[in-house]
């Protein structure tokens, strides 16, 4: 699955935050950006994955749904986390203080990243032929 691949490769890179310089506004734009795009590519699999499951529900273009949806069908999706990181997501458009941004960067860092990693972990080992299903 191309999303879950696009998935993997942005998370690569933003397991590196923590090493950053996260005094540097823009290492702290980059680190946000990155996570935007993390979501995205979060939630669209999730879409995915419950498409594959046959779960009606996927149809929605809702990420609240799939979120939510993802949470009843699979133990590793914890939903006040991944509602708080959707909330975070669609606030960045305000997120015009330094150090709004810097306590976003550490929540990304301490807690969003981690679920991203844990994400990427179960669903390899739920779908080891993760390749074989079609976006």
């Amino acid at each position: 699955m191309k999303k879950f691949d696009n998935y993997k490769s942005n998370l690569s890179v933003l397991v590196q935050a923590d090493a950053q310089d996260i005094k540097n506004e823009f290492i702290i734009g980059g680190i946000i950006d990155k996570f935007f795009i993390q979501f995205e590519l979060a939630w669209k699999v999730l879409k995915e994955l419950l498409t594959y499951e046959g779960i009606a529900a996927a149809q929605s273009g809702s990420p609240r749904e799939i979120i939510k949806e993802a949470y009843k069908c699979f133990s590793f999706i914890d939903e006040q986390v991944w509602l708080s990181m959707l909330s975070e997501r669609n606030n960045l458009a305000h997120v015009y203080d330094k150090n709004a941004a810097y306590r976003l960067v550490q929540r990304i860092i301490e807690e969003y990243i981690p679920q991203f990693v844990e994400l990427e972990k179960n669903i390899s080992a739920k779908y080891p032929d993760l390749n074989e299903i079609p976006d």
